[in-house]
């Protein structure tokens, strides 16, 4: 059989006689499966997931006209007829079936890069695109939400919201979408071109993942395809120099520009903070010798410093795509976060209990942390690899305590005995009876004084004894309640 040339698929050409194997039919997978079969391609799809909730996906694919492998060893073989490979963003390169492309040759997608090819050329939507190690859901959230605010029909999607397939397939084309984009899902990706982009931040996390040799480098070259091919601004975050270095070291079409965000002052060609006030200095004509005003912290949901750096990161992409300051300014004010990110619980004996569950890795709980003094700091369950050390060291004198849980809790106990042992700390052991989020609630009671913040920044994932992040913080919320009410 001819072998297609790929590159000349799309949304209008007939897809009849590829033969496509989908790697994983979860979200993204179950996307790509379902639009390849529209588009008339030969789908088979694999998966070892057996949960009723996979085999009801597969039955449906099944009567669209996909062959379905759903059991364990499904994903060991690659079939021997094989055009492209879909992967799904979680998958290791290392993976049986994506090695065993690699070494046939045979082309693997992401689901981002299918969605790319996959544009509607008469009515093709930019994409503002964003990446970091943290605060990538709250920002395209904002962006969003500063997009609507200027009347255009715009949609969060890729790694929150629809996936990004099923947005550039909709029958009712968008104006512009707001991208969410992990280093997974970019390690897939080839052709894409975005209008503009952003790496927020760049810190250790997913080692896990990355375990070859060099997994931080490898970790930035991922992060940094975000830039490859950017039209407009490649924005970066002025205080994180490897954001910098991706964006130097990228192939831009020419005349895009670089946008630095801060929270200082801005330069000329950045966004910043000028006394109370978001600032403009790179979208102006007058950005010389003045700034323009965006908003202030105060229209903001919170004023953790974290929290105003997403929203700078957010304004500029909308900006560089031509959002008025009144646009950014509703939309900012409008936004208001998803649960468990720097989220308010409840305030008893003088201590305000904070849920940041979302916070899954030591830059993002050290972010969190800086927003609050003194603080007794709930953290621990799956460090992924990562080390507390830094994270210590640059909030110690934050601390009034650590209570820890979780599997992972002696990593963060020896970096605090390392380089804060004056700090008390309380572990909670898995094997005791009763909620082991209710004895947390209760130690972090005994160590908190009137004016402090009990703080859940666990930097660590959650799986190890809850389902998920929104899991363990209703856990804890859960937990605060009962202590203050006394139910």
């Amino acid at each position: 059989m001819t072998t297609p040339d790929l590159d000349a698929l799309g949304r209008h050409t007939p897809w009849d006689g590829v033969r496509a194997v989908v790697a994983g039919f979860g979200v993204s997978g179950f996307a790509a499966a379902d639009n390849l079969l529209f588009l008339g391609a030969d789908v088979t799809a694999l998966d070892e997931n057996t949960s009723a909730e996979k085999a009801e996906k597969a039955q449906l694919l099944e009567t669209l006209g996909a062959r379905i492998r759903l059991e364990q060893g499904a994903t060991d073989v690659l079939p021997d007829d094989v055009d492209v490979l879909v992967t799904s963003p979680g998958w290791r390169p290392s993976a049986p079936l994506l090695a065993q492309a690699a070494a046939r040759d045979i082309p693997v997608w992401g689901e981002i890069e299918l969605a790319w090819r996959l544009r509607d050329p008469e009515h093709a939507a930019p994409w503002l695109a964003v990446t970091g190690t943290n605060g990538k859901t709250t920002t395209v959230q904002m962006l969003d939400s500063i997009l609507r605010a200027a009347g255009l029909r715009s949609a969060a999607v890729g790694n929150v919201g629809r996936p990004v397939v099923e947005a550039v397939m909709d029958p009712e084309p968008y104006d512009v979408l707001a991208v969410e984009l992990s280093s997974f899902q970019l390690h897939y990706t080839r052709s894409m071109s975005a209008e503009s982009a952003v790496v927020l931040n760049f810190a250790e996390d997913h080692l896990d993942w990355y375990d070859g040799p060099h997994p931080m480098a490898d970790y930035a070259a991922d992060k940094g395809r975000i830039y490859h091919q950017v039209q407009r601004a490649a924005v970066y975050n002025v205080a994180d120099p490897e954001t910098e270095r991706l964006v130097v070291e990228a192939d831009v079409v020419e005349g895009a520009r670089a946008i630095g965000f801060t929270l200082g002052m801005p330069g000329v060609g950045m966004v910043g903070v000028v006394e109370d006030f978001l600032a403009d200095r790179a979208f102006i004509e007058q950005r010389a010798s003045s700034a323009a005003e965006l908003c202030t912290i105060a229209d903001l949901a919170s004023p953790a410093p974290h929290f105003v750096a997403n929203a700078l990161a957010a304004a500029a992409l909308a900006r560089s795509h031509g959002v008025s300051q009144e646009a950014v300014r509703d939309g900012l004010r409008s936004f208001k976060p998803d649960g468990h990110r720097i989220a308010h619980v409840a305030e008893g004996g003088g201590v305000t209990w904070v849920d940041d569950s979302k916070a899954t890795n030591p830059h993002a709980a050290m972010s969190s942390l800086q927003a609050y003094e003194p603080v007794v700091w709930v953290a621990g369950g799956l460090a992924k690899g990562a080390h507390f050390d830094e994270l210590v060291q640059a909030v110690r004198g934050r601390l009034r305590g650590a209570v820890l849980l979780g599997r992972d809790r002696r990593v963060i106990a020896d970096a605090l005995s390392r380089h804060a042992p004056d700090v008390p700390v309380i572990e909670i052991d898995d094997g005791e009876t009763g909620s082991p989020m209710d004895r947390v609630v209760d130690a972090a009671a005994r160590l908190a004084q009137p004016g402090d913040t009990v703080l859940l920044a666990p930097g660590c994932a959650s799986m190890d004894m809850f389902a998920n992040y929104g899991a363990r913080g209703d856990e804890f919320a859960a937990a605060v309640h009962r202590r203050l009410t006394g139910d």
